[in-house]
């Protein structure tokens, strides 16, 4: 009788445990947002962008699996550090139908944006069904350059010094890495912008030596503590979250995203990114 009363408290405990983990992971955390401070040495960096900030938002999902009121409030938070740079590293929405674009025009009113330059690129669901539907990003694209963000599709652009390099989507109809370097020179201080974090494999970076800002992974959004992400959208499994140095002058820095594709976390808590630029 002790025996089975022993198992049954234990067997209620779990029970009671997995219900209240299971809510933190699903009303608490997904809602629990960090602000990540960090510094970011460039090369090159003119003397005047020197202690000046760079924030990077990502992967905000706007759409119906979540309520994106959240992501507003977020934005009204994030504009009280009043960056001078903010970029935006890709999925904008988690697109089923038109009405993302309605909500994505919702909330852009509230879009943080940087004091000297806003900027994004693109990320996979950008492209709609299939990554594929052109007019799907197009009409982002529209949406975002209303709101005051410059969208780089494959392309460099330069701001009192600070060159940007937006890689379209990896998984996207329009990935064109060797355009979006055409213009690449190692002697300008040079940031990168590119959704998926995988494209830091690819032999198109030449002789590129400074920092690579992705999303796309969540961070896995679950995570066991003390091991691995069980699921990665990434080929490379190295690249889930946080600053990776790739040992060849190119540091890499993955933003555990904003919103999410469901609304669940667990050890992953979401991020915005606040970088120090300094003078490397």
């Amino acid at each position: 009788m002790k025996r089975r009363k022993f198992i049954k408290n234990i067997t209620l405990g779990s029970l009671a445990m997995g219900g209240v983990l299971g809510g933190y992971a699903w009303q608490v955390e997904p809602f629990w947002l960090e602000f990540v401070e960090r510094t970011m040495p460039v090369k090159n960096l003119p003397k005047a962008l020197e202690g000046k900030t760079l924030m990077q938002i990502s992967d905000i999902h706007v759409g119906d699996r979540f309520d994106y009121s959240y992501l507003i409030e977020s934005f009204k938070e994030a504009t009280v550090y009043q960056p001078d740079f903010v970029v935006y590293t890709g999925d904008f929405v988690n697109y089923n139908s038109v009405r993302q674009l309605e909500q994505l025009k919702e909330v852009a009113e509230y879009a943080v944006l940087g004091k000297i330059a806003t900027l994004g690129v693109l990320g996979n669901h950008d492209y709609g069904e299939n990554w594929s539907q052109h007019e799907v990003a197009d009409a982002i694209c529209s949406i975002l350059q209303n709101a005051g963000i410059t969208v780089l599709r494959n392309e460099q652009q330069e701001y009192e010094g600070l060159n940007f390099i937006g890689f379209d989507d990896y998984w996207g109809i329009n990935f064109n890495p060797e355009l979006a370097m055409l213009d690449f020179k190692n002697d300008r201080a040079n940031i990168a912008l590119c959704h998926n974090p995988d494209v830091c494999d690819l032999p198109v970076w030449k002789d590129y030596n400074s920092w690579i800002l992705s999303g796309h992974t969540h961070g896995g959004q679950c995570k066991p503590p003390f091991l691995p992400a069980p699921m990665l959208p990434v080929k490379n499994k190295a690249y889930d979250q946080g600053e990776i140095d790739l040992n060849d002058g190119r540091k890499l820095y993955i933003n555990r995203a904003l919103g999410h594709l469901w609304q669940v976390r667990f050890n992953v808590r979401p991020e915005i990114t606040v970088f120090e630029l300094q003078r490397a």
